[in-house]
C-alpha cells in the first residue's frame, strides 16, 4: 500500500511540474499585438503616395482554409482607375514568420481599376498580410493590407 501512495505522489509531482513549465512558457511566449478591427484598413493610398488601393475578397466574406478570389482595386490620386498594371504578391504571418501557402496572382483586370487575385489561402486564425508591388504607367509602388481572421 505504501508503493503505491510513491507512485500516486510522484505522479502528481510530475503533473505538477508540467504544470508549471506550460505555464512558464505561456507567459513568456511573444505576444501578438492585438489590433481593433477600425485599424485594419480596406482602402488606402501606396507608399509613395502613386495610387489608392483597395482590396475586399470577391464573395465579401473572408474564409479559412479555403482558396478563394480577392478584388484589387487601383485609382490614381484623382479617382481615375489605374489600367494596364502588373502586379506582385507576396505575403504571410509576421508574428509567425512564415509565408503564404499558396502563391496568388493578378488572373484578370475587370475593369474599373479592379483587378482579381486569385489563389489566396489563410491557413489559421491571426494577423496575415498581403504585399502588393505595382507597376503602372504612373510608376511603381506597393502597399501592404493586413487581412485579420
Amino acid at each position: 500500500m505504501a508503493s503505491l501512495w510513491r507512485y500516486v505522489l510522484a505522479g502528481l509531482g510530475l503533473a505538477a511540474l508540467l504544470a508549471g513549465i506550460l505555464a512558464a512558457v505561456y507567459l513568456t511566449a511573444p505576444q501578438a499585438p492585438q489590433r481593433a478591427v477600425s485599424e485594419i484598413a480596406r482602402s488606402k493610398k501606396t507608399a509613395h503616395g502613386l495610387f489608392v488601393a483597395s482590396f475586399e475578397p470577391e464573395r465579401g466574406v473572408i474564409r479559412q482554409g479555403e482558396l478563394q478570389s480577392w478584388l484589387l482595386t487601383l485609382k490614381t490620386n484623382a479617382g481615375a482607375p489605374v489600367e494596364g498594371a502588373a502586379i506582385t504578391i507576396s505575403g504571410g504571418m509576421p508574428q509567425h514568420r512564415h509565408g503564404l501557402p499558396t502563391s496568388p496572382q493578378a488572373t484578370g483586370y475587370l475593369g474599373d481599376g479592379c483587378y482579381r487575385i486569385d489563389g489566396v489561402k489563410f491557413t489559421m486564425s491571426g494577423l496575415w498580410q498581403l504585399h502588393f508591388a505595382i507597376s503602372a504607367a504612373a510608376g511603381s509602388d506597393t502597399v501592404v493590407f493586413d487581412v485579420l481572421l
